[in-house]
């Protein structure tokens, strides 16, 4: 199971940070599953194994902290045996993943104010955080246009844009990513997920930066929506992801090279509010 979900993860099978990190602790459970005789081999194995997890996508701090939450608690805990290392697992396991929704759903929540009723949004990608938030906000009643970028080039706006279709009192509107300039203008703010917040730095998937640097110049408010647990401290350093070239061309590239870098780094400068499960942020 953790070489099918290592996978899964590398591929961008699941794109929610959110789900990635379910997913990932939930593969640890298969390590309490296996038949060690001392509680040292049993930790590593773990940390071996959430180490595997990690690596299969370095840029989502979630999905780094939930794998470094589960091996804390196995390394820290006062161990008799092994049943009890894998005890531990589970129950942290659990915990995590407890966590991991609360924190998705509250800043969902916590975002809802800013989806006024009649008030025109732009949201870029695909955020799992921001369409539960225009779903709460709908439910209450409340009517909406929303402009959605495609995202390059895996098109991954084009599933968002399928899901707001299919709610009531949502006017929706799928754009090339190159079009978001002439569209901000209508709309009374941008609103995008996160992927990680190291220092001053927002980074989320590519396009988000000059998303936010039009916004800015245009005056229409910015405004990124996740778990409080994306924001990370010294023990997380962002690495980008390049994805495959064949992603933007199939054809072969004769005389130039391609790039396709999965994120971007946004000054948190050019975000105006941060809303979390712990409420709005100054930015």
């Amino acid at each position: 199971m953790i070489d099918e979900t290592v996978e899964e993860i590398a591929d961008m099978q699941t794109h929610s940070a959110s789900n990635v990190a379910i997913k990932a602790a939930r593969a640890l459970l298969t390590v309490a599953d296996r038949e060690v005789t001392t509680v040292e081999e049993y930790e590593r194995d773990l940390e071996r194994n959430a180490s595997v997890l990690r690596r299969a996508n370095p840029s989502h701090a979630i999905l780094q902290n939930a794998m470094a939450d589960i091996v804390d608690a196995v390394s820290t805990a006062d161990l008799t045996d092994v049943e009890d290392a894998k005890a531990v697992t589970r129950s942290t396991v659990d915990t995590v993943i407890e966590n991991v929704r609360r924190e998705k759903q509250d800043a969902a929540a916590n975002a809802v104010p800013l989806f006024e009723d009649g008030s025109t949004i732009l949201t870029h990608d695909y955020s799992s955080t921001v369409l539960a938030g225009l779903e709460r906000a709908v439910e209450d009643g409340r009517e909406l246009e929303v402009y959605v970028t495609e995202a390059r080039p895996r098109y991954l706006g084009r599933r968002t844009a399928r899901r707001l279709a299919g709610l009531d009192g949502i006017e929706t509107h799928l754009i090339v990513d190159s079009a978001a300039g002439h569209h901000l203008p209508e709309c009374d703010r941008v609103i995008t997920g996160i992927t990680s917040i190291v220092d001053d730095n927002m980074y989320n998937r590519i396009g988000t930066f000059p998303l936010a640097a039009t916004a800015n110049e245009v005056g229409t408010p910015m405004v990124a929506v996740g778990a409080s647990s994306k924001i990370v401290g010294k023990r997380f350093v962002f690495e980008n992801e390049y994805r495959p070239v064949s992603e933007v061309m199939r054809e072969p590239a004769e005389g130039f090279d391609i790039e396709n870098p999965g994120y971007d780094a946004t000054p948190l400068s050019l975000v105006d509010t941060i809303i979390t499960d712990d409420g709005e942020l100054e930015s």
